[in-house]
């Protein structure tokens, strides 16, 4: 078979006058081959379109006689497996393989249209999304306490020993501090601290920690949880963590917990809540200033103050006071003996 050059050559040569039989020996082809080209019109035909192939014939196969019962199950029941189409179609006399209709439901198969993510944006002031990360360091595994605000992304965070409740009472007044002021609500990820049971998804109600309850009703926020399997509603505060973990912890020396504690504090002021965000397209320290800063509720007076959790004292012990010393005098025995009317 020759190609499009071939032909194009041959009939430039031809225009020239140049004979058939010499062009025949000068480009090894047949002088047969050129007449039928010239009887065909391939030589006259304008080479440089691109040649056009019409649709393969379809092939007849076991399962044409099948794929309306297939496509109607489908429209009316999208997830249906192709093996228990197999077994319907099998009962209805088909003989063919699994192969061929696995093939066919792939492409015929329904796709749902994808549900739509409707980001949720929260009000100034309204809300902040709390939770717990894990991290591993050379001297022990550690716990991020993570709270960003829902409007202005503005990012308060601490490295603890352990992801209880009195570590979370601790670090979210530390992180009241840090804004100023206290969000109406505080969004938290399904915490035992704070959530004990969740029964929404059985028609019941959210069950909160009465202990955590009394300490939200002293900062007078209300704490709140997100649905199990609904991640787009916690998706504020999951950034952040990544965004710790890959530009904070990552690839960054510490030497001790110390260390740590003042490297974090150094990267939220000059890092975290300065860079551009890349969904407000500001700066949270800038956003929080102008828009949230004065809708946050007043502070508490003081710390709250818990019945129930044993707070160590920071306090230094106190050592219990000496003994006075005792003065003895020493006599010798024989005075002793004249006291009691004895003999010396």
């Amino acid at each position: 078979m020759f190609g499009r050059e071939t032909r194009m050559l041959l009939r430039h040569y031809l225009e020239q006058g140049a004979s058939k039989s010499a062009l025949a020996r000068q480009l090894g082809i047949s002088r047969d081959t050129i007449h039928r080209w010239i009887r065909s019109g391939d030589l006259d035909r304008d080479l440089d379109t691109p040649v056009r192939y019409g649709p393969r014939r379809s092939v007849p196969t076991k399962l044409d006689a099948y794929k309306a019962i297939i496509e109607t199950r489908l429209a009316a029941y999208p997830e249906l497996s192709a093996v228990r189409l197999l077994a319907e179609i099998r009962a209805a006399g088909f003989a063919g393989s699994y192969t061929q209709l696995k093939e066919f439901v792939r492409h015929v198969r329904p796709t749902p249209p994808a549900e739509p993510v409707i980001r949720f944006e929260t009000p100034a002031g309204r809300q902040a999304q709390v939770d717990f990360a894990r991290f591993s360091f050379p001297w022990g595994v550690r716990y991020a306490l993570l709270v960003v605000l829902g409007y202005s992304r503005l990012l308060w965070c601490r490295f603890s020993l352990r992801q209880d409740m009195q570590t979370l009472i601790e670090g979210l007044e530390d992180a009241f501090r840090y804004f100023g002021g206290v969000p109406h609500e505080l969004l938290f990820d399904q915490m035992k601290s704070v959530i004990t049971r969740d029964l929404r998804l059985q028609g019941g109600a959210l069950v909160r920690n009465l202990e955590f309850l009394r300490f939200a009703h002293h900062w007078s926020f209300t704490p709140r949880a997100c649905r199990p399997y609904r991640a787009q509603t916690k998706g504020k505060v999951e950034r952040p963590v990544r965004y710790l973990r890959d530009n904070f912890v990552y690839g960054r020396p510490f030497a001790n917990d110390a260390d740590l504690d003042q490297q974090r504090r150094h990267w939220l002021d000059e890092v975290a809540n300065v860079r551009v965000h890349a969904t407000t397209h500001e700066r949270p320290r800038e956003r929080f200033d102008r828009d949230e800063r004065l809708l946050l509720q007043s502070l508490a007076p003081r710390p709250y103050t818990s019945l129930v959790l044993t707070v160590p004292s920071r306090r230094p012990s106190l050592s219990p006071a000496p003994r006075p010393l005792v003065a003895v005098e020493k006599r010798p025995l024989a005075v002793y003996a004249r006291l009691t009317g004895g003999l010396a």
